[in-house]
C-alpha cells in the first residue's frame, strides 16, 4: 500500500502563494508552543504585497468574497507555521478554530465564510486530521477593518 503524502508534501503540490508571516503590531506572539500544541494568535487575511484585505462582509463582501478572506487567513496562518517550526510535517492536527468575520448585524453565514480557512485546513492535513472544533462569530469590528480574523491551536508531531 502506498503511503499517504506528508502534510508539507501536499502544501507544496498545492503550489500556493502565502504571504510574509504577519509581525506582531501589539504585545503578542503570533504563535507559541506549549507542550505538545502550537497557538497561534488571531490571524489576519494578510496578502502576498503585505496589506489585509479590508472590508465588513455583507456590505463590502458578500459571503463568497469572505470565505475568501478566510482561505487567505488560512494562508497566513501557514505561513506562520512554517516560520515557527520550519516543516508543516511538524503539525499532527488541528485541534479549534475560532473564526472572528467582520460584518452586518444582518448576516448570518459566519461558518460558511470560516469555511474558507478551514477547508485549506483539511486540504494539508486530510479529513482525519484537518478539522478540528470550531467556532464562527460575527462582530461589528475587526482590527484595521480587516475582513476575518482567526486563531487555532494545534497537536504537534510524536
Amino acid at each position: 500500500m502506498p503511503s499517504q503524502p506528508s502534510p508539507q508534501q501536499r502544501f507544496e503540490a498545492l503550489s500556493l502563494q502565502l504571504p510574509p508571516a504577519p509581525k506582531p503590531i501589539g504585545v503578542y506572539k503570533p504563535a507559541l508552543v506549549v507542550d505538545r500544541f502550537v497557538h497561534l494568535s488571531g490571524h489576519g487575511p494578510l496578502l502576498p504585497d503585505g496589506t489585509l484585505l479590508r472590508g465588513c462582509v455583507g456590505r463590502d463582501l458578500d459571503a463568497e468574497g469572505g470565505k475568501r478572506a478566510a482561505r487567505q487567513v488560512g494562508l497566513t496562518m501557514l505561513a506562520t507555521l512554517l516560520e515557527s517550526l520550519g516543516s508543516l510535517d511538524r503539525v499532527r492536527r488541528v485541534i479549534r478554530v475560532l473564526g472572528m468575520v467582520n460584518c452586518t448585524s444582518d448576516f448570518v453565514k459566519q461558518p460558511f465564510v470560516i469555511n474558507g480557512a478551514s477547508e485549506l485546513i483539511a486540504e494539508i492535513w486530510g479529513p482525519d486530521h484537518g478539522i478540528g472544533v470550531r467556532s464562527a462569530v460575527g462582530v461589528a469590528s475587526l482590527p484595521d477593518g480587516m475582513a476575518v480574523e482567526i486563531e487555532a491551536v494545534f497537536e504537534l508531531a510524536g
